[in-house]
């Protein structure tokens, strides 16, 4: 029978319906919508073409996985993010998963097990939030951020940690008249020396993976290349990881 995984995020909620090793449907949702869980099962159910009653188990994790009221089970994120990436990327030794609140780092053994992890302190830098903010600050869309920081001719060092003090060392190069391009190359610079500081703690093992959604950002999967000083792999949808993981683990249960 098919399952059901679902990470429900603080900015987005993500569905993977699964049926063995494949992969019947996906679908995502902000979690601000009213109802998201609910509107984001009932998406990815009509798009396999199943009902709620067909499904051997749906399995919640993510930072909202104790509200998820369908849910017949729950999972750590930790757990479903090496168990995701064992599927789609077996091999990876090292997964750093980049979320909007929270960021970890979780050294896996080959079939998937953790070994270890770090997550980030209760600051938001390296997270998808502190990106965010810094998007508002720069009048840039998230999603151009990436790009545009790779053209970037002048090194720009954003050294504060905290969100409102990065936002205070943002607007002051602007004033400065610094390129944006630059801008963002130093930021999304700060958030990978983060992200690579948690790195460090459980090890470097080969293969690496990044996943989550700030997993798409060249900017940052760039400068984490160029500190860690080994290719990173990302997931077609790195986003949907915790998700699959989650599906895999109510196979397993049911």
């Amino acid at each position: 029978m098919a399952t059901l995984g679902i990470d429900a995020g603080s900015l987005t909620t993500k569905v993977v319906v699964m049926e063995g090793s494949n992969v019947l449907s996906c679908s995502l949702v902000h979690s601000s919508k009213n109802d998201a869980a609910n509107a984001a099962i009932a998406e990815a159910l009509g798009t396999a073409g199943l009902a709620r009653e067909q499904l051997a188990a749906i399995v919640a994790t993510g930072i909202g996985k104790t509200e998820v009221a369908q849910a017949t089970s729950r999972a750590t994120e930790i757990s479903c993010d090496a168990k995701g990436i064992n599927h789609l990327l077996p091999g990876v030794a090292t997964l750093i998963d980049i979320g909007a609140e929270n960021s970890r780092v979780v050294r896996c053994d080959p079939a998937g097990r953790v070994l270890e992890f770090v997550l980030n302190d209760k600051c938001a830098a390296g997270s998808g939030v502190f990106l965010d903010a810094m998007a508002k600050a720069l009048r840039v869309p998230v999603p151009e951020m990436g790009e545009l920081s790779l053209k970037s001719t002048q090194e720009v060092n954003i050294t504060a940690m905290c969100v409102v003090f990065a936002e205070s060392e943002v607007v002051s190069q602007i004033h400065r008249r610094v390129a944006k391009e630059d801008i963002l190359s130093g930021i999304h610079k700060s958030i990978a020396t983060r992200l690579f500081g948690m790195v460090n703690r459980v090890g470097i093992n080969k293969e690496v993976a990044a996943v989550g959604g700030l997993a798409r950002n060249v900017g940052v999967i760039k400068w984490l290349q160029e500190l860690m000083g080994v290719d990173i792999l990302v997931p077609e949808n790195p986003e949907y990881v915790g998700a699959v993981g989650a599906a895999l683990i109510g196979a397993k249960r049911s």
